[in-house]
């Protein structure tokens, strides 16, 4: 168990191991076989299932070693700080991710498409580049193909109110840890990642609309890229954020966490919060306005 008591004294040092170079195989694997995947080679789509098996196999070896040494009480709060420092640094990481599609959302709707319109000195712009062209949001897809827009009602407006009551039933089950509640936990625990997987589900079901009745697709000019780039990349980080939350519901169910040493719990609880709070992001600037 993470018993502080139980720790030691000294800054723990993993022992070498297998699982990096493992990694390294598993994603230069993936990547190439990609490569040739878009260049139609038929080799290309085999190397990327069999890069991604290598990289489940990593995952799974990896992270059960860090379990267990956390288990046999190696880790003290000094590495418990690391660990928190490291989480930290990976959501601001994260953060800049999202921050750069944003960036291109605002960049685009709020300059580009003004002054391709011929707005305020772009006369010539206009005249020039893009006669005829019109500032209108959604801006037209190829070849002038009108573009429909998502409304922010219905199923987004849904999945909002999931996210929204999956980060109170994390929190929750937070505080049921903290109190040596296990049950409450597990029920609390259970319930996120439930409405995690509704989400990702109902997301499903909203590109299928996209596709089949609006017209909505990835290459429908500027606006389908930036709606399928921001909604895909958090709809994924639901579903690593969701099977991460499963794997911690195991743990709770194996006794694992005490209610002072859970940093595991807590990794992913702040992974969770963060990803509801692009999702209030995307809701606004992508669906509403």
């Amino acid at each position: 168990m993470e018993h502080a008591e139980h720790a030691p004294s000294h800054y723990y040092v993993p022992h070498g191991t297998r699982w990096p170079i493992f990694g390294s195989i598993g994603l230069f694997t993936m990547m190439l076989g990609a490569a040739l995947w878009l260049n139609a080679h038929p080799v290309g789509q085999w190397l990327v299932t069999g890069g991604f098996g290598v990289l489940l196999i990593m995952l799974f070896g990896w992270f059960g070693t860090v379990i267990g040494e956390s288990e046999r009480g190696l880790y003290n709060l000094k590495v418990d700080a690391s660990f928190r420092w490291a989480m930290g640094w990976f959501i601001f990481s994260e953060v800049m991710f999202f921050g750069v599609f944003f960036g291109t959302l605002f960049y685009t709707r709020v300059l580009v498409v003004p002054w391709l319109a011929g707005e305020g000195d772009n006369f010539f712009t206009n005249y020039l580049l893009w006669p005829g062209f019109e500032n209108t949001w959604p801006s037209t897809g190829p070849l002038g193909e009108p573009v429909e827009r998502m409304g922010a009602w219905g199923l987004p407006a849904l999945n909002t109110a999931i996210l929204l009551l999956s980060g109170v039933t994390i929190t929750i089950a937070h505080h049921a840890l903290r109190a040596g509640h296990r049950t409450q936990v597990i029920i609390w625990l259970a319930a996120t990642f439930l409405l995690g997987f509704t989400f990702v589900g109902l997301q499903a079901e909203e590109y299928i609309h996209a596709y089949t009745e609006l017209g909505l697709r990835l290459d429908s000019g500027v606006y389908g890229g930036t709606f399928f780039m921001l909604t895909g990349f958090h709809g994924l980080h639901v579903t690593l954020g969701a099977i991460m939350l499963v794997i911690v519901w195991l743990r709770v169910l194996k006794g694992h966490f005490t209610p002072d040493r859970h940093f595991a719990f807590e990794g992913v609880a702040w992974y969770w919060h963060f990803v509801d709070v692009v999702w209030l992001g995307l809701f606004f600037f992508v669906y509403w306005l």
